[in-house]
């Protein structure tokens, strides 16, 4: 198989949350503890830092990332969702793996995967771990891709583990309540090992703090213990949490006797999208009408979006709008703004929701606006229709920003 081929075989013949849902989610570690044992355990060749969270994830990996880059490390970055291309969840020092390494992975243990009914992302996983060892990073950020305890990724035993928050997201696989999903979170809370908690919230903390003891591991809260903020081009003003989380994670790296500058830290986060390729994180991709996207897709995410957007100035404001229909929209739709024009859409995965569906959700909370075929054809029209002065969003989903950006 060509490139092409292979990426089509892992997309189609194997369950992958992000595009299936419900019924691609595994509540077991059975596979990824045989798939590593077959490609001989190469999570244990590698340092590692294990980052998971409701929101903020992606960002707080890339920016530990960069700065480690900046200090001269060899960096494996694994992160989830892809934007553009599969290879963007796995990257040394910022650069994609290469093609040929992702076919050769899947040709060598084709008939391993299939024998064991592997999923997309239990393979992605091993590919993953399998790269960062043969290419020897000195550390690898490894972005849990769903809850924590029953993760693919939580078979490391990191150097530090991160949480970078709690919300209520993935209700159906991770609990209903915050402190159920806080439990799913810290099972990456490893015995000895320091683990970070980026933003303090009382319905979650004790549960964090009662796992930290259990496992002797010392527990760094790093929103009271940080008090001073970087510049970086990450612009969302909801990156200052992730900010501190970053700066208290390499502090417990220099302390285990990591060279890391405080100009190494400067640096790398003021060139963490040059260094990393993050993508969708309160990016400009226009002026004059200004354009703004965000893959913040969830209530806490969509609260630090909108609050973004009411601190921006505009004449008008346009919003280009999808969603997933395993969204609980009662709890996003909401935080919207009703000032606003709407151009509805649908991802084109098959878990998009009908443009259509969500036209007739967003009238209930006042939202108004126009169906289109794409998000394409919806992003179009927003600029048609806006002013040189008007703002343009476009969001609500990872899987519509994919489609722009």
């Amino acid at each position: 198989m060509n490139y092409t081929e292979t990426i089509d075989w892992m997309f189609s013949q194997l369950p992958m949350f992000q595009r299936q849902g419900k019924m691609a989610f595994k509540k077991d570690l059975t596979n990824s503890i045989a798939l590593s044992k077959h490609l001989n355990n190469p999570e244990k060749q590698f340092k590692s830092i294990h980052v998971a969270g409701t929101n903020g994830k992606g960002s707080t990996s890339h920016i530990i990332a960069s700065v480690l880059q900046e200090a001269g490390y060899k960096v494996g970055l694994y992160t989830s969702p892809h934007l553009k291309d599969f290879r963007e969840r796995i990257k040394i020092n910022g650069k994609v793996i290469r093609k040929i390494d992702v076919i050769n992975f899947i040709k060598n243990n084709k008939s391993f995967l299939l024998r064991n009914k592997l999923s997309f992302f239990e393979m992605t996983v091993g590919l993953a771990f399998d790269y960062f060892a043969k290419q020897k990073v000195d550390i690898a950020i490894i972005e849990v891709g769903l809850g924590g305890r029953l993760d693919s990724t939580n078979i490391i035993t990191p150097e530090v583990s991160v949480i970078t928050n709690i919300g209520l997201d993935h209700t159906q696989f991770l609990g209903e309540t915050l402190p159920e999903i806080a439990v799913e979170k810290a099972g990456i809370i490893k015995q000895e090992i320091p683990v970070v908690i980026g933003e303090f919230h009382k319905e979650t903390f004790p549960f964090f703090k009662k796992i930290a003891q259990e496992k002797k591991s010392t527990l760094y809260l790093a929103s009271s213990t940080i008090d001073y903020t970087y510049e970086s081009d990450l612009k969302g003003a909801y990156q200052n949490h992730n900010i501190k989380t970053a700066i208290r994670t390499l502090n417990i790296l220099k302390a285990k006797g990591y060279t890391i500058s405080e100009e190494n830290i400067k640096k790398g986060l003021q060139n963490v999208v040059k260094n990393t390729g993050l993508l969708g994180r309160w990016q400009q991709l226009n002026e004059n009408p200004t354009v703004f996207c965000d893959t913040g897709h969830n209530k806490e995410g969509l609260n630090y979006v909108i609050r973004q957007l009411e601190a921006t100035s505009y004449k008008k404001l346009h919003i280009v709008l999808g969603v997933v229909n395993d969204k609980d929209l009662t709890t996003i739709l909401p935080l919207f703004p009703k000032n606003a024009t709407y151009y509805f859409c649908k991802p084109n995965i098959p878990r998009g929701l009908d443009a259509k569906k969500l036209q007739r959700e967003c009238l209930k909370f006042e939202l108004k606006g126009n169906t289109y075929v794409s998000v394409d054809k919806a992003y179009k029209y927003a600029l048609k229709n806006a002013g040189s002065n008007d703002l343009v969003f476009i969001g609500g989903s990872t899987f519509v920003v994919a489609e722009v950006v």
